[in-house]
């Protein structure tokens, strides 16, 4: 029932009314008994969160509902409000037709694998316990969240005075802009009006979907872009001459500033080796994780990790919040240019390799995999299988691992020369695409 970030599907076929119900009831069966509940712009949202709340409440628990927000406002009102749980309705960066819902610990990490088990069983077995007529949950309003995740981001991102272009990609990262300009900076908004059909651009804020913010900042005296996805939990950036930073060099940015000699950085299997390497000469280790920011975020959980973050554009700062905080790494990142210069500057002192991405769509996900799990085990000595199959040679790197969200097998591939990279990623999707 649980893909990587949550529940997520097309809303009338895997998400229904129904599902939401019954994870709200599975939530206060399992005792979380007060539960902060949001949601993102999707029109669908309204009726799955009145739904949720309805689960909870049927099984005694109360429901503190802060309406339309970023997912990082609502996980980490899980703590401000002394709150069991946090429920997001939303399905992030997917397409307008689809919904979701994931669900958020006090420390702001997202339910674990046996956490999210345990409400998965109680969902499958309709095991609920339901509340008597004179000790039903109640449900509150409050409307002080995404104030109150502005002060938080004020506090945590030091002020400057950069020129900034947020595009918000008509989902609920408002708070964004709200909190830049009471840092000092000067900001200009793009598609910041709420709207779950997304009309400006789809969701994911990818080099192609963002090309409108790569034109504005370039044709402007713009310091920085910034994009968010529907519900703000992840951030990407462009530099002052219009270029889409890509997500491997975003991380190393933000690793090399947070991390101290000695420290770990938590990054998933598909992350570059220019991230490592660049660390390396800090005195700095990467530690591997299974891709996905739930995994990101349980290594994140070790007091030697300073940092964690995802190619994608999820962004950790566990001295913060265990959830990615899209706003967070906005406000830092205009921190980061207005103390250090151009962001085009910082990111070019970073060496990389070609590296290269792409994907096999297919609807029988497990047994492809496991069929290329099966060859490349008996071809290759260096594989490593805690997500999908990752193999090491000696002058680069494949990995196969089947999405957690959608229908594809992804496949990504790095070496230190190009045409090796090529030969890499040819080869590996050749496995995909022939077994």
């Amino acid at each position: 029932m649980f893909g990587t970030s949550g529940i997520r599907g097309e809303i009338g076929e895997s998400v229904t009314c129904d599902l939401a119900l019954d994870v709200g009831r599975a939530l206060a069966s399992e005792g979380y008994q007060n539960v902060v509940v949001g949601r993102d712009a999707r029109e669908s949202g309204r009726m799955l969160a009145d739904a949720a709340t309805a689960g909870l409440r049927e099984c005694g628990a109360d429901a503190i509902r802060v309406g339309e927000a970023a997912t990082p406002t609502v996980a980490r009102s899980v703590e401000w409000r002394d709150a069991d749980a946090g429920l997001v309705v939303t399905a992030s960066h997917n397409p307008p037709q689809d919904n979701g819902l994931k669900l958020w610990n006090p420390s702001g990490q997202a339910f674990d694998e046996a956490q999210r088990e345990t409400i998965s069983a109680r969902v499958r077995d309709q095991n609920f316990d339901l509340a008597s007529w004179d000790d039903l949950g109640e449900a509150t309003r409050w409307d002080g969240a995404t104030d109150r995740h502005a002060e938080a981001l004020v506090r945590a991102a030091g002020s400057g005075d950069r020129a900034i272009v947020v595009d918000a990609g008509n989902g609920v990262g408002g708070v964004t802009a709200d909190a830049l300009r009471n840092l000092g900076h000067d900001v200009q908004t793009l598609n910041a009006r709420p709207d779950g059909s997304f009309p400006a651009r789809p969701s994911e804020p990818t080099a192609e979907n963002c090309a409108t913010l790569c034109e504005v900042v370039a044709a402007t005296d713009a310091d920085l872009g910034i994009a968010h996805d529907g519900d703000a939990d992840r951030m990407r950036a462009v530099t002052a001459t219009g270029e889409f930073v890509s997500g491997d060099l975003l991380l190393a940015a933000f690793a090399r500033e947070a991390a101290n000699p000695g420290d770990r950085v938590a990054v998933p299997v598909d992350t570059s080796l220019a991230v490592a390497d660049l660390l390396e000469t800090q005195g700095v280790s990467v530690e591997r994780t299974r891709v996905g920011d739930v995994y990101v975020a349980e290594a994140a959980t070790d007091s030697g990790v300073s940092f964690g973050g995802e190619p994608s554009g999820a962004w950790i700062w566990p001295d913060e919040t265990l959830c990615p905080d899209g706003p967070l790494a906005a406000c830092r990142l205009a921190e980061l240019v207005s103390r250090r210069g151009p962001l085009g500057d910082l990111v070019a002192e970073i060496e990389t390799y070609p590296l290269r991405r792409g994907s096999v769509e297919t609807e029988r996900k497990a047994e492809k995999m496991e069929r290329v799990r099966e060859r490349v085990t008996s071809e290759y000595d260096d594989v490593d299988t805690r997500d999908g199959v990752r193999v090491e040679v000696n002058d680069g790197w494949f990995l196969i691992r089947a999405s957690g969200t959608e229908p594809i097998v992804r496949v990504t591939a790095e070496a230190r020369r190009s045409r090796r990279a090529d030969a890499l990623f040819a080869d590996a999707r050749r496995m995909v695409e022939s077994n």
